[in-house]
């Protein structure tokens, strides 16, 4: 019974080490991967030894130039923009419109604050998902089995004046840059989304066409988004000594209507283009920008949500910083009725933002199973 007890106590003390994330494992010296985060062969990245997880040679993703969008090439560039959402499901974003030193100064305000003593971090962690401010590790920490080789910090965005006083106040500039960030990569998401809800064909030329929207079409989807969500996640990717042993990430796709992501130099994403696995190239000053699955939803189908996974290296730290957008959180995402005919029934169920964190908040979240489980039979 003592050594049973013992063996608890030892294991209940490694489950609490691991808890305080992977930068609090590199500070503290490893060489090699804990058993915590040594995924099943058959999920392993086979970053050198192919396999069916195996990366291909690195992809270029299709480029967009925001400046363009906004010109008189526009049409041109719509026709782009539904090229990248139907084949791929991700872009790159450039010529946006963001300055270079708000870019910069984001991505480096972030390795500071992950470089905070573990104490002013753990400041943050919570396993409340509701929580405006929350520092953790993983992907799911109370319900992953198999750790991920990634630390976070999520800020809730909106409404800003509310949860600004719940951000990290150390580094002393954190708050007012990614404030600035904030606001920025919201107005970019709001500009983006006319041009995607144009590229299905819903904007103003469509409605002229097609007279007013049909009667239970909720109001304009764009208005309904300038007060939408926005969680920003900020993904730290420490050096790992394995890195062919684990992921900073699973395959999975995002919820929302897009993702913005800002990464540094360092490779990492991954999407699942043509069944083969493939990094996407950084590129620099630009977003990447992914289909989430609300998008599919408001969709029918058209556009859909990609898995995408990020894997680690031995050399360097990798930062990114993910703004995901969608509704309010208590609003239902719903097909619309613009996408649904006798051809094209109905989809996918409602959906909102609470049955998505019920659902994640019971299982182990893998691939895309929350979007499968709002897929009508």
């Amino acid at each position: 019974m003592g050594i049973t007890t013992k063996i608890k106590n030892e294991n209940d003390s490694l489950e609490s080490h691991y808890q305080k994330g992977v930068k609090h494992l590199c500070d503290n010296g490893i060489s090699k991967v804990p058993n915590k985060y040594v995924l099943p062969v058959s999920e392993r990245p086979s970053l050198n030894n192919g396999g069916p997880n195996a990366a291909e040679p690195n992809l270029k993703l299709p480029v967009i130039d925001f400046a363009e969008l906004q010109g008189s090439n526009r049409s041109q560039v719509l026709k782009s923009l539904t090229t990248a959402c139907k084949d791929y499901g991700f872009f790159q974003l450039v010529n946006h419109g963001i300055p270079g030193d708000s870019i910069s100064s984001m991505i480096e305000v972030c390795q500071r604050f992950f470089d905070l003593p573990m104490e002013e971090r753990a400041k943050y962690m919570t396993s409340d998902m509701y929580s405006p401010v929350r520092y953790g590790t993983s992907f799911n920490q109370t319900k992953d089995g198999v750790f991920c080789w990634r630390d976070f910090l999520k800020l809730i965005c909106h409404p800003l004046p509310d949860l600004l006083p719940h951000w990290p106040s150390s580094p002393v500039d954190f708050r007012k840059l990614a404030v600035t960030y904030s606001k920025e990569t919201k107005q970019l998401f709001l500009t983006l989304m006319e041009a995607i809800l144009e590229s299905l064909g819903l904007g103003e030329d469509a409605k002229k066409k097609t007279g007013e929207e049909k009667e239970d079409q909720d109001d304009d989807i764009v208005e309904k988004l300038q007060d939408g969500s926005q969680l920003m996640v900020v993904n730290c990717y420490p050096p790992c000594p394995e890195p062919e042993l684990t992921l900073g990430m699973p395959p999975h796709s995002d919820y929302g209507f897009l993702t913005l992501v800002l990464q540094d130099d360092i490779q990492g994403l991954q999407i699942l283009f043509q069944g083969k696995w493939v990094t996407v190239e950084p590129l620099a000053n630009s977003f990447v920008v992914n289909i989430g699955d609300h998008l599919e939803i408001f969709s029918n189908g058209r556009y859909k949500s990609v898995l995408h996974r990020v894997v680690v290296n031995s050399a360097k730290r990798r930062i990114s910083v993910a703004s995901l957008h969608s509704l309010p959180f208590a609003c239902m995402v719903k097909p619309d009725s613009r996408f649904i005919d006798e051809e094209n029934p109905r989809h996918y169920k409602d959906t909102n933002f609470a049955t998505f964190l019920d659902y994640v908040s019971s299982c182990e979240p893998k691939r895309k199973n929350f979007l499968e489980s709002r897929k009508l039979s």
